[in-house]
């Protein structure tokens, strides 16, 4: 695996990931802005703009970017979080020079129309709306909401209805102007690509970005708290987090096993009690999200709600359990879980070009896989017990839709783990 980094005098930084086996490459532009970079009367701004990229630029209409990729077989596309958008395209190793060409263009030159933007717009309004009808979706930002109140890290990634609506041409092109800027992207490209060649692309495709200044995102307060939306449903749409930690904690890897053993797959001990056992759910997983600063872990679980208090007293006596033992299968298990996911990424160009720009933003450098897994294979059960003891001593979120009438207080439900 050989992988390469250039700075461009604009302080764009191109990455590249070497496969001369593979016929295909992945090309992506990662920017260091996201949700976290909005004030409150912009929340929504990051994602309108990622949609707006596609909308024209000088040189090319929308029908035309998505023509000129599609020409060749190729897919672009790019999605917004909390603490970056990215641009990407997935091209046979010959049409490298379109995809870079194309980034370029889609985020140096965009015209932001204003007749698109309306359009636009409507179309994000839409999405907003889409989630909102959707209980398993919705109920994360109302935990999001409740764990980080008042604060960008707090506020939904698509925005609101009301903010999206009054963004203009104006204030779209000043978020771009003010973020979009050469210290804070990174392009990365993974595949059949040759680095000096993928170097002379992004200098030609990126001429005139101006360097500007490194992220300064305001810092994240996690608070704790709930939230409770009341809906005609069967099934009660619950998720219940903690604080969890931010990628440069030394207890990162031991978290991810943690997560893994307790919720992350079929054999997990919440899976096998939850549905297996007992059938109290058909959806029940643990997660954690890291950020620069903070992190949150929590349980998703859709149930009944005549099985709530069931589900709560499985959840939170698990959460104990692995506080005070755990075996060392069940570790080994969970480790073999993590390690070969790291390694079948290794056979996806795109998978270790988004590797490439996410090491570099979380972590400041790329970690090597050798690294990775030696990580990885450090968890004991010793670390296991300390991070359930760490994480499930902080104060509890709370985020329900559905018949939440039938769900204990939030003081019952933080004694549980208190």
């Amino acid at each position: 695996m050989t992988i390469r980094s250039t700075t461009l005098p604009s302080g764009l930084t191109v990455l590249s990931d070497e496969m001369p086996t593979v016929e295909s490459a992945s090309v992506g532009v990662w920017v260091c802005a996201g949700t976290r970079d909005e004030t409150p009367e912009q929340n929504g701004i990051a994602h309108l703009l990622e949609h707006m990229a596609f909308k024209g630029t000088a040189r090319r209409s929308p029908r035309a970017i998505a023509e000129e990729i599609e020409a060749v077989g190729g897919q672009i596309n790019a999605y917004t979080s909390r603490e970056q958008t990215a641009y990407y395209a997935r091209v046979l190793a010959d049409d490298v020079p379109l995809a870079v060409d194309m980034l370029g263009d889609i985020l140096l030159h965009s015209t932001l129309d204003a007749g698109e933007l309306a359009r636009e717009r409507e179309v994000v309004v839409q999405e907003i709306g889409q989630a909102q009808d959707t209980p398993d979706d919705i109920v994360f930002d109302h935990f999001q909401a409740a764990a980080y109140p008042d604060q960008a890290m707090g506020r939904p990634v698509l925005g609101t209805a009301e903010t999206v609506r009054a963004m203009d041409r104006d204030a779209v092109g000043a978020y771009l102007a003010r973020h979009y800027r050469g210290k804070r992207m990174i392009l990365g490209a993974a595949g059949r690509v040759e680095h000096d060649a993928l170097v002379a692309l992004a200098a030609e495709a990126f001429e005139g970005l101006a360097p500007g200044e490194a992220g300064n995102a305001e810092p994240a307060c996690y608070a704790g708290g709930e939230s409770r939306d009341p809906r005609k449903l069967e099934q009660l749409h619950l998720v219940l987090g903690f604080p969890g930690l931010a990628y440069d904690d030394e207890d990162y890897y031991a978290l991810s096993v943690f997560s893994t053993l307790y919720g992350g797959g079929m054999s997990s001990r919440l899976f096998q009690e939850v549905r297996e056992e007992r059938g109290l759910a058909y959806s029940i997983y643990s997660f954690h999200s890291s950020y620069t600063d903070t992190g949150m872990f929590g349980v998703y679980a859709g149930t009944s709600p005549a099985d709530v208090e069931e589900l709560l007293d499985v959840i939170a006596k698990e959460s104990g359990a692995l506080a005070e033992t755990v075996s060392e299968e069940e570790i080994a298990r969970a480790r073999a879980q993590i390690k070969a996911g790291v390694l079948m990424a290794l056979e996806s160009s795109w998978a270790r070009c988004e590797r490439l720009a996410n090491h570099l933003m979380s972590f400041g450098r790329i970690v090597p896989i050798d690294e990775m897994v030696a990580r990885i294979e450090a968890v004991d059960g010793a670390s296991v017990e300390r991070i359930a003891r760490r994480i499930f001593a902080g104060r509890p979120t709370v985020s329900a839709v559905g018949p939440v009438e039938t769900l204990e207080s939030y003081d019952r439900i933080a004694r549980r783990f208190g």
